[in-house]
Order: structure tokens, then sequence, then C-alpha cells
């Protein structure tokens, strides 16, 4: 019989990441005026509908949430880095620690905040955007650096296109396919939390939980041995 794999403390924290991402963007597209501080690609399209002169959308929240989503990018890759040959409990707190120190601060600013925002370019509202985009573009550029198959946390493309193209019925062995299931409903169940936090709540109240569940969620996968090992290169 094959040996079983060991276990793997973050798989259940990517996917608890997972749920926190769609928090974030139910947070971002309901209470922020639909610009997405989590998922980039919607924010270039919606640039794309702006530039054109569509009613409803304007460019200055799309562009402020892709450059910090950048600058939280850039951060986070040279976070890695400075992390190389320390142990990966060390990496995964750090990451954490300013992930939810974002969030929360977002948090603060959306106090009294609720579904709809009357001023969609409100400096408030812009200081939430850059906040949460900064926070999500740390975390890519960290699980990026992870190489943990199939749970990238924000981005279900692929995920979707792998489960279709390497399944049995297209001739595949279907490889990760519970992985790739569980990313899918993670975020599914965090956009829908999100959602009725916000409408029950108010925007703070996502972003506030969001940060809560990636602190313990990580302290959680640090707290296991296999969070003891070296990081020898955490090159993308």
């Amino acid at each position: 019989m094959p040996e079983a794999k060991p276990f793997d403390p973050r798989v259940p924290l990517l996917l608890l990441l997972s749920v926190t991402t769609g928090m974030v963007d139910a947070a971002s597209v309901l209470g922020l005026g639909k610009v997405f501080t989590a998922n980039m690609t919607g924010n270039v399209v919606f640039l794309g509908f702006a530039v054109a002169g569509t009613p409803g959308f304007t460019w200055p929240p799309f562009v402020v949430a892709i450059a910090s989503f950048l600058v939280g990018a850039l951060i986070g890759g040279r976070t890695g880095q400075a992390h190389a040959g320390r142990t990966e409990r060390s990496w995964l707190m750090t990451a954490a620690t300013v992930e939810t120190a974002l969030l929360w601060v977002a948090a603060a600013f959306a106090i009294g905040l609720g579904i709809e925002p009357t001023n969609p370019e409100s400096a408030r509202l812009f200081a939430i955007i850059a906040l949460t985009g900064l926070a999500m573009g740390f975390r890519n550029a960290t699980i990026r650096q992870m190489k943990v198959a199939d749970l990238t946390t924000t981005v279900l493309t692929l995920t979707l296109t792998g489960l279709a193209a390497d399944s049995s019925v297209a001739g595949g062995a279907n490889p990760n396919w519970g992985r790739r299931v569980a990313a899918i409903v993670a975020i599914f169940i965090g956009a829908a939390l999100g959602a009725a936090m916000l409408i029950g709540f108010g925007l703070a109240a996502p972003l506030a939980v969001a940060g809560a569940l990636v602190l313990a969620g990580t302290a959680g996968c640090a707290a296991h041995p296999a969070a003891g090992a070296i990081v020898k290169d955490a090159k993308g």
C-alpha cells in the first residue's frame, strides 16, 4: 500500500484564508461601491468600463485598489525573502500580523458604514480600499511563495479549469480534486458570510472577523511542528 502523505497544516490554513477572501470581497464589492480588493481581475475589467464612460463606474477606486495591491505584494515579496533561513513559523506569523493589522485598521475606518456607500469617492472609503488592497496584495505574495498546489486563496479561474480539464471525464486522473472543490466552497462560504455580516452589522464586521480568522488560523498552523521548517527559498 502507498504511504499516506504527512499532514500539511498549511492546507487547512489556506482554506480558512480562502474563506476570508470571500468575506473581504463581499465587504469591498457591496460596501465600497463595486470594487474588488482581493480579486484584481474584476478591477481591471471595471477600470476598462470606467475608461469607456460606462455609467456607474469611475476610475479612481479601481486604480487605488490595483496600486495598493501591487504595493502590498511588493512588501510581501520582500518579507518572504527576508525570512529565508528562518522558520516558516516566524514568516507566517509575521505575515498574519501584518495582514490582520491592516484589516483591523480598515474595519475601524468602516465603523458606521453599511451597504451601498452614499459617497463612493470619499477619503474614508479610499482609505478602506487602500488598506484592504495592501492586505490582500501582501497575502497573495506570501501564498505564492509558499507554493502549495491548487490553493491560491483568491483566484478560482485556474482551479475551476483544472477541476474540469484534469477530470476523469476529460481523460485525466482527478489530481487534488478534493482540495480544488474545497477551495471553491471556501470562497463561496466566505462571500455568503461576509454579505450576511455586512447587511446585519455593517461594513466593519466582515473586515474585523476576517482579520481575527487570519490571525487565529495562522497561529494554529504555526503551532504544528512542521512549521518549524527552515525557509530555504521564498522566491516565487
